[in-house]
């Protein structure tokens, strides 16, 4: 048996993919959220991480060796993202010093807005030339990713423990009423098209449409979240993560159509928003899934549309490079076209879509 792991926002894509990792590999794990979803084998831990007292309340005695941060709670603001965000980081890390004996290893899951800005200035401004690497310093702006790390290091420092942080790109897996996915998006966006005969369009960009671009499956970030944990050499780094293939959306959107038995739509160059196109879909939604027995009627807990039209919507090529994981002995590597097919295949066997 392993030591202990605290999974923080383990009912979302990262954390629940992580926690069944390591459950898989014979770890003890405590899984920390809000609203906790049973997972087989993950202890859940209710806590509200904006509450400082009811965090450490909730952690008393759990003396984890290995912590695995995936959360994060948007805002109206980069300044909100940053307060709200860096106060959660900051508590659930006094909470554990407060009440537990501190943790080995804490690894941060960030991402690309590292180096591409956070929302209010996504991809635009002086930006790091693509592929994007470690080395590559932080942006001259505000950005939330930063004071998360910036909470690390100090809690770090302070209480000896060594840190990983790991940044995807676009992470493709499983979880309800995420903000951030993808891949669930595009699969309700395309079971939509289908019921309703609308054409299956590329909402983004020129740029992303014809330019190269990369992905990361959520079990492929849980391996690595393990690797850094487990390898020494690892310790107090950053690191990309994405699956190590890289596409062309002119490619990909048309294996995506096949799979859900449609057309794709010509690409005209004009970018179409999702949130456009699915604004009136809620009832079109309901109705799909009172016909088919789905177990989420709710269209907004499946779609994060704002979120993919962030990044199909970027008009700069983004590709990440891996070298560095692959120096340090991450050799892991999956197809990114086989995640899209896996997470549709899950999705129609939890009856999530038809």
């Amino acid at each position: 048996m392993h030591d202990t792991a605290l999974v923080v926002g383990a009912s979302g894509i990262v954390g629940s993919a992580t926690a069944a990792l390591l459950v898989k590999e014979g770890w003890t794990v405590k899984g920390l959220a809000r609203r906790p979803t049973q997972q087989p084998g993950v202890e859940p831990v209710i806590a509200d991480l904006q509450d400082a007292e009811a965090t450490a309340a909730a952690l008393a005695g759990i003396n984890p060796s290995a912590v695995f941060i995936t959360t994060w709670l948007r805002q109206e603001s980069e300044a909100e993202n940053i307060r709200v965000n860096g106060a959660m980081v900051r508590n659930l890390l006094n909470g554990l010093r407060e009440t537990s004996t501190p943790a080995r290893h804490v690894a941060l899951v960030t991402g690309l807005k590292h180096y591409l800005g956070p929302f209010e200035a996504y991809g635009k401004g002086a930006l790091p030339q693509t592929p994007f690497r470690e080395e590559q310093g932080r942006l001259d702006v505000e950005n939330f990713y930063y004071a998360q790390e910036d909470e690390v290091f100090a809690a770090a420092a302070r209480d000896g423990f060594s840190w990983s942080v790991h940044r995807p790109h676009t992470v493709i897996g499983k979880a309800v009423g995420n903000a951030m996915n993808m891949g669930t998006t595009r699969a309700v966006y395309a079971t939509l098209c289908r019921e309703t005969g609308r054409p299956f369009r590329f909402p983004g960009s020129a740029a992303q449409w014809d330019g190269l671009t990369d992905m990361t499956d959520a079990g492929m970030l849980a391996q690595h979240l393990l690797w850094a944990t487990e390898t020494p050499a690892a310790a107090n780094q950053a690191f990309n993560i994405v699956n190590g293939d890289v596409f062309r959306w002119s490619w990909m959107w048309g294996r995506i159509a096949d799979w859900f038995g449609l057309d794709p739509a010509p690409f005209d160059g004009s970018v179409q928003p999702l949130e456009q196109q699915m604004a009136q879909d809620a009832p079109v939604w309901r109705a799909i899934a009172e016909r088919e027995g789905l177990v989420e009627p709710d269209l907004d807990r499946l779609a994060s549309p704002w979120h993919t039209d962030a990044d199909l919507g970027r008009p700069i090529e983004v590709v990440t490079d891996m070298s560095k994981s692959r120096r340090m002995g991450f050799t892991a590597y999956q197809p990114s076209d086989d995640a899209f097919v896996a997470l549709f295949e899950r999705l129609r066997a939890d009856r999530l879509i038809p």
